[in-house]
């Protein structure tokens, strides 16, 4: 990371040199979702299923990746979708479907809002949460959730800087919530569907690391859109610095073709357990 670049950034409170307890880049300020610590010694593997399409799909998608190593649950309630007829997302209904699986397995809820009307009625069933990549400049919403007392994993927009990412971070933080976790998903390039879905950034791991003490984790089932490449780049991410991982899960032996929503990117349990196996080899904040 150049001199440059952190001089060239506005004053945010979330920057390290301006939190105090924080400015040494070997720090980190840890977040807490339903007792499970994004930021600490430990690796965190957050899996689900892309999308919350019935109750038992969820139910049985969570307890296979919580028997790989899963800490927290993901799954999606409300869907952005790029056609507008492609499935949306069971809304209500999956928030209460999510609610319902943490009651029986125990693992804390993440899932996405997409809108700040919907603000307080996510924050009821979720145990953190999630601002997707279309929704990472939507600076009305990030200020409702920065409101509330609940965790947030703020994904990188899809042609976002450095800087945008962080200024989106700050949008949450100055309105008093400062229990952000940042995600990396893979930006757009010229490579969009030749081979994977986006190129994973990799690189922006060490300089956000540098300039922030927010935990930062990585999404390889979204940044490729292939299953077949999600365990190879988990032991990249995790080796680049990653304090945790989110990943799509389906069930073994689930027929893709019958599934909803990104069919083609969620990893099988047993890959899950080798990339769970993966992060467990590696210790430090």
């Amino acid at each position: 990371m150049t001199a440059s670049l952190e001089q060239s950034l506005p004053e945010l409170e979330i920057l390290r040199r301006n939190w105090p307890g924080h400015e040494s880049p070997t720090t980190t300020h840890p977040v807490v979702v339903r007792g499970v610590t994004i930021g600490g010694l430990d690796r965190t593997i957050i899996a689900g299923p892309c999308a919350v399409e019935s109750f038992e799909q969820t139910l049985a998608v969570a307890q296979a990746a919580q028997a790989a190593g899963a800490h927290l649950l993901r799954g999606g309630a409300y869907k952005p979708r790029t056609n507008p007829h492609s499935f949306q997302g069971l809304g209500p209904a999956g928030l209460e479907i999510l609610a319902e699986v943490r009651r029986r397995t125990g693992l804390g809820v993440v899932t996405e809002v997409l809108d700040p009307r919907l603000v307080e009625q996510v924050a009821a069933h979720a145990d953190m949460l999630q601002i997707g990549s279309r929704s990472m400049q939507n600076f009305p919403l990030l200020t409702e959730v920065g409101r509330t007392e609940v965790p947030v994993l703020l994904k990188r927009g899809f042609s976002a800087t450095l800087e945008e990412w962080l200024c989106a971070a700050e949008y949450v933080a100055q309105e008093g919530n400062r229990r952000i976790v940042l995600c990396e998903r893979g930006v757009r390039t010229s490579c969009h569907w030749s081979y994977a879905r986006s190129v994973l950034d990799l690189n922006i791991l060490e300089p956000l690391r540098r300039l922030t003490p927010l935990p930062v984790v990585v999404d390889p089932s979204h940044s490729t859109g292939d299953w077949r490449l999600v365990l190879a780049l988990s032991r990249a991410a995790i080796a680049a610095g990653a304090h945790g991982l989110v990943l799509e899960v389906i069930e073994s032996g689930a027929d893709r073709r019958l599934l909803r929503s990104d069919a083609q990117q969620g990893v099988p349990p047993d890959v899950l357990e080798e990339i769970a196996a993966a992060a467990r080899g590696v210790v430090g904040a």
